[in-house]
């Protein structure tokens, strides 16, 4: 019928394939394939049923994202979409069978729904992902999904966008039979019993026996409403999702149908689902760097060394081992490296408790990782990671180590979160080697690795360590190397005004719950006492030499370390910890110690709220971030989104810092930002970048793509 979708005959069946690679996307082009297809079924009398199926890979991995900016133009917004598409599909006087493999997620599940029968491989995957976009299902999915398989299967699908696997799809009627073996075989086979059995199509729309009664129906969407306030707190498009699913009971299908389009063009228009978009696209633009090609030599990392079985090396080591990595863990005491095995044994063993992992997995990755006090085997290594306490010291005294019992072609990596790359490279004699690999706190669990080049790192060092972080598991970004390198040299004056804002006369827990009620995943001064304060602590000693006597510097927190309050570890931070599951309890301790330090500092003290709290504290980040960015230390805005949202906690559906500049307006931020600068001073300083843009009405996203990068 067409390059993207194709139909060919097996004596009466007629085959429908899309062909649109690598996922079939619903891009323009196949829906219309799809649709000829159907209507030559319709109209060929000689043909008793059809099968749709995805060519390669898959079935239809969804609707094309890229389509969804041209979809919020006005014109566009009262247009029907797929659900055109759909009814064609439904309407044919034909069995139309659905054959899955591989997944049908989003448009393409809407697609399989709306065949009259549907079979799956095993292997497939199903599920109405929208939300994870800010978006709910458009055609018909909320719709459909409920004849199919129930309310509350219905509810917990389209509210959180987790997929089910083809045996759950199959005990909940989303599908009709598995098929092992060739797919066209089953389905064909499939096809020609509903021929020889003289059964008419089923049309979905028509099921009413699963959509419940209103009492039974009541308690489910309930409880789903409470669900989704807490799991996707503050996000729109769960609950919007409710609402569809809600109408499918109580609206005729055309009125349920309309209601859906309603909802979804709310959730489209939304700041939140141009942010979560923006942050979909934002992982796959910050692989892309200048002066590396898909032709740059890749080393293939096939054994690993760490330095360091603290909190970081341990989890940095299990890393290595989940993705099937022999490592060996160093450490220069038996009593620290036993403190550092029994850690990660703990780590398996709750992730066997949860069911994250079966005992076998976790007996196997365990078994990956080697415990050594000597560097012997370092030499077989392909990559070693340093990952001791953050002194500049100590890092150089182990990269000079390895330097010496390390292979030629290794990459040397530190997990410093701060110091100067090239200052540890210089102590080797291949700094072209050297690179820096800041995992977050827990290694394990968090998906952020910031990928620090020193000034001699080869291109082929940095895609090697872009290509280790997929294979981790991890969002690589690259940055450069200055003091913090990205995510750290932000968050420095993130937790300054936090702190500045607590001397002023805020609360610690008000600053806190200000971040937190906007979407933040803990307060910045829950997040010092989780972190330890301690950390900071030795980095500003570490550069007390850099400060400037005539600027304000945060005080309270070195005398909270001082009194040996490193927060959550010694039980006492910002705040008391007395038991773990009770959490932060305010200490009118430390409340007493701030009134006193701001009395002798002259700071005069008055109401804060909550409004100020978070233009402080969020336009801290997007003044600095600008600074970064003109300074070449991040690639793109986007990158600096990237690192934010998967590293420090800030809510994807506000699309990160930058992102989230965007949506109020550069113009607006810029002059908030001038005001605080009267205000408070010098370290307010608009960033020049900041500035122009503002100036000139545009925005970063703009300006990266004005450089040939974001999305």
């Amino acid at each position: 019928m067409s390059e993207l979708v194709s139909l060919i005959r097996q004596g009466d069946i007629a085959i429908i394939t899309i062909n649109n690679p690598p996922v079939n996307a619903l891009s323009p082009g196949v829906p219309e394939g799809i649709a000829a297809s159907v209507e030559s079924v319709n109209d060929d009398a000689s043909i008793k049923a059809a099968v749709l199926i995805g060519g390669g890979r898959t079935f239809i991995a969804g609707a094309d994202i890229k389509t969804f900016e041209s979809m919020r133009s006005p014109e566009n917004r009262r247009g029907a979409g797929l659900l055109p598409l759909l009814l064609a599909i439904e309407n044919c006087s034909k069995p139309v069978v659905a054959a899955i493999h591989g997944t049908a997620f989003g448009g393409g599940l809407e697609v399989a729904m709306s065949c009259h029968y549907r079979i799956a491989v095993p292997s497939a995957q199903l599920g109405q992902p929208e939300v994870k976009l800010g978006i709910i299902p458009g055609a018909a999915g909320t719709q459909r999904l409920p004849r199919l398989a129930g309310v509350q299967k219905a509810v917990e699908m389209c509210a959180a966008g987790n997929p089910v696997n083809a045996a759950d799809a199959l005990r909940s009627g989303i599908v009709d039979r598995l098929t092992e073996g060739d797919l066209v075989e089953g389905a064909t086979a499939f096809a020609r019993e509903l021929i020889e059995k003289g059964e008419a199509p089923r049309r979905t729309r028509d099921l009413k026996t699963k959509l419940g009664d209103e009492s039974a129906n009541a308690a489910i969407f309930a409880i789903a409403r409470e669900t989704a306030k807490k799991s996707a707190r503050g996000q729109l498009a769960p609950l919007a999702a409710i609402d569809a699913v809600e109408a499918a009971t109580k609206l005729s299908f055309e009125e349920g149908c309309k209601r859906e389009t309603e909802l979804f063009q709310q959730c489209l228009q939304s700041d939140q689902s141009k942010g979560l978009i923006h942050v979909f696209f934002g992982e796959r633009a910050v692989s892309k760097i200048p002066g590396v090609s898909k032709d740059t030599r890749v080393s293939d990392i096939k054994r690993a060394a760490v330095v360091g079985a603290g909190t970081m090396g341990g989890g940095i080591a299990m890393n290595y081992a989940n993705a099937g990595i022999p490592v060996i863990l160093k450490e220069a005491s038996q009593e620290f490296l036993d403190r550092g095995l029994a850690t990660i044994k703990k780590n398996y063993d709750t992730s066997v408790k949860r069911g994250r992992f079966t005992q076998e997995y976790a007996d196997q990755r365990l078994a990956l990782i080697t415990p050594s006090l000597t560097f012997d085997g370092f030499e077989d290594c392909d990559i070693a990671v340093e990952a001791v306490f953050e002194g500049m010291e100590l890092k150089k005294q182990v990269f000079a180590e390895l330097d010496k019992v390390c292979k030629p072609g290794a990459v040397l990596a530190s997990n410093t979160s701060t110091l100067d790359i090239d200052e540890i490279a210089s102590v080797t004699s291949r700094p072209q080697q050297v690179i820096g690999h800041h995992f977050f706190s827990p290694a394990n669990v968090m998906r952020l690795l910031e990928i620090v080049r020193g000034k001699a790192t080869s291109a082929e060092v940095i895609a090697t360590s872009m290509a280790l972080a997929k294979k981790l598991k991890k969002i690589g970004v690259l940055v450069g190397n200055c003091r913090g390198f990205v995510g750290n040299r932000m968050f420095a004056p993130y937790q300054r005004e936090a702190q500045f804002l607590v001397e002023e006369g805020a609360r610690i827990e008000q600053v806190d719950a200000a971040l937190y009620d906007w979407g933040m995943a803990m307060g910045p001064l829950a997040v010092a006492d989780l972190a330890g304060l301690d950390v900071s602590w030795r980095i500003r000693k570490e550069f007390k030499h850099l400060e400037d006597p005539s600027l304000r510097y945060p005080m309270v927190a070195d005398r909270l370390c001082e009194m040996g309050r490193y927060g959550q570890k010694t039980g006492a931070g910002w705040y008391r910890y007395e038991d773990r599951g009770k959490g932060p309890i305010p200490d009118p301790e430390v409340q007493h110690l701030i009134e006193q330090f701001a009395a002798e500092a002259g700071i005069k003290r008055r109401e804060i709220k909550a409004d100020e709290i978070v233009e402080r504290i969020i336009y801290a980040l997007v003044n600095e971030g600008a600074r970064i960015i003109e300074e070449g230390f991040a690639l793109r805005a986007v990158d600096i989104d990237i690192i934010y949202v998967y590293g420090y906690g800030f809510p994807a559906y506000r699309g990160g810092p930058m992102f989230y500049a965007d949506t109020v307006g550069l113009k607006k931020v810029y002059d908030r930002i001038c005001d605080f600068e009267r205000e408070h001073g010098v370290l307010w300083s608009p960033a020049p970048l900041l500035k122009q843009l503002a100036e000139e009405g545009r925005t970063f996203a703009e300006y990266d793509r004005g450089r040939g990068g974001g999305n």
